[in-house]
């Protein structure tokens, strides 16, 4: 997986880290110093992204609070959590790489991400993963 400042791998049961660590990071620096496209389709979270002039003020705070605050530790564990959307009070969320197959994950969700969007924003009654 990619993300905005990280990129996630995931090895086989049989596979040796320091082997897929020297692999990834060879090709990963080569194609950087390229210049190439890194990625040409961006994806369903980043399609069902509405342009920031067009988002309503709740939704520009819930944007705000994840790209600053939630994104940035979610990635130190490989993971990533995009903004699908918010209707009658709900959140939507994708959660990708480590975050998408991860057993902690709807603790994440359900005791951090909905618990601090809640305090901050009296409109979001619930987040929920899609």
């Amino acid at each position: 997986m990619i993300g905005k400042n990280f990129v996630t791998v995931t090895k086989s049961d049989d596979g040796d880290w320091e082997s897929v660590h020297k692999s990834c990071s060879a090709i990963i620096e080569s194609h950087v110093a390229s210049g190439e496209t890194i990625v040409a389709d961006a994806g369903p979270a980043a399609e069902a992204e509405s342009p920031a002039s067009a988002d309503s003020p709740v939704v520009r705070k819930i944007r705000e609070i994840l790209d600053n605050e939630i994104r940035p530790a979610v990635a130190m564990d490989g993971g990533d959590i995009t903004f699908e959307k918010f209707e009658d009070g709900v959140v939507y969320l994708y959660m990708q790489g480590s975050c998408s197959g991860c057993p902690s994950s709807t603790m994440t969700l359900k005791m951090g991400i909905e618990n601090r969007l809640r305090e901050a924003i009296p409109e979001v009654q619930e987040v929920v993963s899609v």
